[in-house]
């Protein structure tokens, strides 16, 4: 072989997969098919669950310094609340920051642990056997193959695994003809950054005058003189050709009265709120993640970190799998676990989409909605399904804590994610009796009767959830055995 692992595309998604694989040892190669980092700055949100897995291998000291932190709050529909109470985490924060600083530094790390990326190159065929998948490559003009690699003429080599990282019009997917339902889009939005040619005060009042009746409009500054314009297209148009200045100008007239002097773009797009899901996250060796795995509107802007928890939460379980001690079933949780999250995601924008509508209904909803989440535990629920927090994996009957991400907290060797670096599971045990035993070599054992938790011991998983709860050893061989398989020896 090759390689181990193949990844088609070098976004947040691929290059976080390839980091995680590596902290493994698995031999991964990403292929981008652009030949530079994308040189447009689009401002993204990192959520309160992605910075925690940020945190936990490492990463978020490096990466906050190049964002800007804000509150929590305000994410369901743009309806202006605080952020609940306690969010109960040590990064209860939005942080916004430059798409493509965030992939250059995902990039970096993935390469600094010893994964290959080769840009200009993409998937364009591939065949999948009992022992592996040819890959064939071609450039960024390549015609893709609709079966196996016939068609392409390019560079073939052979990996075990392939991901599709490929984003929403995904080859991988299609070639391997997973379908991918839902809605097309019914509106278009177009989304820039630019600068303005009048005061900020003037800016600020209309744009906060024209919000009050049209939600899917903004125009606000991200520093250095530049603002974020948002506002709604005319109708959906094919996505092929980039927006101009002139449609902003055109279309900032017809919904706000006025262009605000609107010139030196820096960025142009249009996304529209098509919402569709994959049937399959694998089909063999090959495996979809991300925006090759579901679409959505960018409302609460979860897509990226939707994204990024996806790698987080297979790039463990595919590493196991080809370091050789995967359980059987162990892969296949990825898709059982990370496809009704994504559903949901998908359902929870649908109804922002509605919320934002201007219909009476919505717009009645949409009140009632603003009243109700003055409710702590309303705006919590709300919340926690914008930034993650939230989320509770099934994994049987159990304590309410079972299946959830664990805090960082203090321990008696620091903070407990700091304890997650190596990507490697987590016995917290607080009896000082417990034992990792023969998973040793995957699960470390950290002995601290002094760790805040309400409960004796806890098995973490490495992407930070609890797999078990308790202090019979007999009850926690059997779980490290269901996820970290046979013990060693």
């Amino acid at each position: 072989m090759d390689f181990d692992v193949v990844i088609a595309g070098s976004g947040p998604t691929g290059a976080t997969l390839a980091a995680e694989l590596r902290l493994h040892g698995v031999r991964v190669l990403v292929l981008e098919k652009e030949t530079e980092p994308a040189s447009h700055v689009r401002i993204v949100s990192l959520h309160v669950r992605s910075l925690e897995l940020l945190a936990m291998r490492g990463l978020l000291e490096r990466v906050l310094p190049l964002g800007r932190r804000r509150p929590a709050g305000g994410l369901f529909a743009a309806i202006p609340k605080p952020p609940p109470a306690d969010l109960d985490s040590a990064h209860a924060f939005l942080l916004g920051i430059p798409q493509p600083v965030l992939v250059r530094l995902l990039e970096e790390h993935a390469a600094g642990l010893g994964a290959r990326i080769r840009r200009g190159r993409a998937v364009t065929g591939f065949a999948q056997d009992d022992e592996g998948v040819t890959v064939e490559l071609g450039g960024m003009g390549g015609t893709p193959a609709h079966e196996g690699v016939a068609g392409g003429g390019g560079e073939r080599l052979r990996a075990r695994w392939l991901v599709g990282c490929d984003g929403a019009r995904s080859t991988v997917r299609k070639l391997l003809g997973v379908g991918f339902p839902g809605e097309p889009s019914r509106n278009e939005t177009l989304m820039g950054e630019m600068e303005v040619g009048v005061a900020q005060e003037e800016v600020a009042a209309r744009a906060a005058e024209v919000r009050e009746s049209n939600r899917r409009f903004w125009l606000r500054p991200i520093g250095g003189g530049i603002y974020s314009v948002v506002v709604p297209a005319a109708g959906v148009a094919g996505r092929a050709e980039p927006p101009t200045l002139d449609d902003f100008v055109r279309q900032l007239r017809a919904v706000a009265g006025t262009d605000f002097g609107v010139h030196s773009p820096r960025r142009l797009s249009r996304f529209g709120d098509a919402t569709r899901l994959a049937d399959r996250y694998r089909v063999g060796r090959v495996l979809l993640a991300g925006d090759a795995a579901h679409i959505h509107p960018p409302l609460g802007g979860q897509g990226l970190n939707l994204g990024v928890q996806d790698a987080f939460n297979l790039g463990w379980k595919l590493a196991a799998q080809v370091r050789g001690w995967a359980p059987a079933a162990l892969l296949d949780t990825y898709q059982a676990e990370r496809r009704p999250v994504a559903a949901d995601v998908l359902d929870n924008t649908r109804a922002q989409t509605e919320l934002l509508s201007d219909g009476p209904g919505p717009r009645a909803v949409r009140r009632l909605l603003t009243e109700l989440m003055d409710i702590d535990e309303v705006n919590r629920r709300l919340t926690g399904k914008i930034t993650a927090t939230g989320l509770r994996y099934d994994f049987g009957p159990g304590p309410d804590l079972l299946g959830r991400r664990l805090p960082d907290t203090d321990v008696r060797q620091g903070r407990l994610y700091g304890l997650l670096h190596g990507g490697r599971g987590l016995l917290l045990d607080r009896t000082a009796r417990l034992t990792a035993g023969g998973w040793s070599d995957r699960v470390d054992h950290v002995a601290d009767p002094t760790a805040v938790l309400d409960v004796p011991g806890v098995l973490l998983r490495p992407d930070g959830h609890v797999a078990w709860i308790g202090d019979d050893q007999a009850d926690l061989d059997a779980h490290l055995a269901r996820w970290f398989g046979r013990p060693a020896g």
